[in-house]
């Protein structure tokens, strides 16, 4: 059997996250390169991997890692290092884990992030239950995974940032130079129409991280807004719970749904700290600003034209009301705010990946 000249790698196809995105587009433009994983649940990510050629490991076969990868920590090191990847290059899109197969020939990595867990524990490792669960956990086996972490990127033959903030995290981590190319926005040929429900759309998976119950304390300020929260994960009970009454959940819907929710909202509110984060850039190709952290990816997706920017380190509840105030009052550029969004197509994504890929 001939080797392939492109082989895809990824941590988990375990739910619909940012990476998983990246990966979709991959797949669309790279229709022939196989894609090695540790786990698949079909149900829980995007549609777009059902017609690839999706080799996973044994911790398939294990249905209670599939249902949350986290269970799956000790492990996931080991059985990604077995994995020896025959093409004449294989690119890993990363975020802790993919980066450590061993490639034949040429390893190109594609870094979301250097191992969140290891290196901005505090900032993804906290609050509530669950955080401080995984926190122990992370911590249980952090120097024998720092040590592989570090190991595993002095082999890759060349490093991908997907933005400035983690260019310069795999700088101060692994001592590499990355240039950025960021992800790809995927923008649907034909928008929904625009049909303003005049509320504030939060687009996340519900994890401790994305400090989605700072945004039920900032709706319940904002008791003569609505809130509609799209995205699902461990904490969706908890925070249904306490959630006041203009606050909707609409857990994971499907992508024409998602645009149909940004093209129907106000304004669209980010509070987490993100190492990308595209949904900005979705909320501006569909006309529509964000308010978000002055922190990490948000500073290359967010400008001026597109949205206002609150404080890294204090999520004041008032400040952050004051500013969704603020952004329904100003008068935004569709077509700015398109335009910005459209300077991250796949196209340019994907001509971009290329050319390294081809060097």
């Amino acid at each position: 059997m001939s080797r392939p000249p492109l082989a895809l790698a990824h941590d988990y196809l375990t739910q619909r996250g940012g990476a998983e995105r990246v990966v979709a587009a991959w797949c669309r433009a790279f229709p022939d390169a196989p894609l090695y994983t540790s786990l698949y649940e079909p149900a829980d990510t995007f549609d777009a991997f059902r017609s690839h050629d999706i080799r996973t490991s044994w911790l398939n076969h294990i249905s209670p890692l599939r249902q949350d990868h986290r269970r799956a920590l000790p492990l996931l090191a080991p059985v990604t290092s077995a994995r020896r990847i025959d093409a004449d290059v294989v690119l890993a899109s990363s975020s802790g884990w993919a980066h450590g197969v061993r490639a034949t020939h040429r390893l190109v990595v594609y870094c979301h992030a250097p191992a969140r867990w290891l290196y901005q524990r505090d900032r993804y490792l906290s609050g509530g239950t669950m955080g401080a669960l995984a926190g122990a956990s992370a911590a249980t086996f952090a120097v024998p995974l720092t040590w592989w972490d570090r190991r595993a990127a002095r082999r890759a033959d060349s490093y991908i940032a997907n933005s400035t903030f983690t260019q310069e995290l795999i700088k101060e981590v692994y001592g590499r130079d990355a240039p950025v190319i960021p992800p790809p926005v995927d923008m649907p040929e034909t928008l929904p129409e625009d049909s303003d429900r005049g509320d504030v759309l939060v687009v996340a998976r519900l994890l401790p991280y994305k400090n989605v119950d700072v945004v039920l304390a900032i709706a319940a300020a904002c008791g003569d807004l609505r809130f509609r929260i799209v995205g699902d994960g461990p904490l969706r009970q908890e925070l249904t719970a306490s959630a006041p009454s203009n606050v909707t959940f609409l857990g994971a819907v499907s992508d024409d749904d998602l645009w149909q929710e940004y093209t129907g909202t106000r304004v669209h509110l980010a509070l987490s700290h993100e190492d990308f984060g595209i949904t900005p850039l979705e909320a501006a190709a569909a006309g529509r600003p964000t308010v978000a952290r002055r922190s990490g990816g948000y500073l290359d997706t967010i400008t001026s034209t597109t949205g206002l920017l609150v404080p890294e380190n204090t999520l004041d509840v008032a400040h952050v009301a004051g500013t969704i105030r603020d952004a329904l009052a100003h008068s935004w550029s569709r077509e700015d705010m398109r335009r910005h969004a459209a300077s991250f197509s796949t196209t340019r994504h994907i001509a971009s990946l290329r050319q390294i890929l081809d060097a």
